[in-house]
């Protein structure tokens, strides 16, 4: 039968078009660029993690050179007094003397401080740095990836198109019921609704048929559609 001829040409398209599918859904790029999204969110949470404590320390650290700056600005003040003349009681500077004395042992414990707040940000500072880099990396590969998705789907559309006009050319020559029939038994069976009876056999499930429903579908007349009895696709008989 020809119609049914022209049917299994229909499920060669149907099968190709699957394929071609399935190839832009299954691209090795697609599931690449998605474990780089994954990775570049645990790295922006780990970049605010690492901002955060560099903030911090950075903090302490801008606090400790302000109060060394201001304890400065304050021996300079006193120094100018000094001698400036407009203080002479020995007692007066006496005390201006053991100020700047105190203020000076304030500021090498807080330049201490600030050495150790200073090694303490060090690999902080590292950390970020790094983070930024693996980012900057990991995105740019992104983008690469994006791209070549992009024109493998370019080529893959041109391609389903060509063969969906195919198709529709093979199907307009099988009778609309009969192509009906096939689709929805297609949909159900996952793959195929069509197979050839070879040899006793129907070439979509593999099972080979009893000799009694082999002497039934013999004596059906070529114009009755027949079916395949363990997995229900319509058979197409050797003319």
């Amino acid at each position: 039968m020809s119609s049914l001829e022209d049917l299994l040409i229909v499920q060669g398209h149907d099968t190709v078009l699957d394929q071609l599918r399935h190839r832009r859904t299954a691209m090795p790029e697609r599931s690449a660029a998605l474990e780089i999204d994954v990775t570049l969110k645990a790295l922006a949470q780990q970049h605010a993690a690492a901002v955060a404590a560099r903030d911090e320390v950075a903090g302490r650290q801008a606090t400790l050179e302000k109060d060394i700056a201001a304890s400065e600005a304050r021996i300079v003040e006193i120094d100018r007094r000094m001698y400036s003349g407009e203080i002479s009681a020995a007692r007066d500077l006496q005390a201006m003397a053991g100020e700047v004395v105190s203020i000076k042992a304030r500021i090498s414990t807080l330049e201490d401080k600030a050495l150790d707040v200073m090694d303490e940000r060090e690999p902080l500072d590292a950390a970020v740095t790094e983070i930024q880099v693996q980012g900057a990396t990991l995105a740019a590969e992104r983008e690469r990836l994006l791209a070549v998705i992009a024109e493998n789907e370019a080529t893959i559309d041109t391609e389903i198109e060509a063969e969906t006009t195919a198709r529709a050319a093979s199907s307009s020559s099988v009778p609309a019921d009969l192509l009906a029939n096939y689709e929805k038994l297609r949909s159900r069976l996952g793959d195929s609704g069509v197979a050839r009876l070879e040899h006793g056999t129907c070439m979509g499930c593999h099972m080979k048929m009893p000799a009694t429903e082999l002497d039934r579908i013999r004596h059906q007349p070529p114009e009755v559609i027949v079916y395949c009895e363990q997995c229900g696709r319509i058979l197409v008989r050797a003319g």
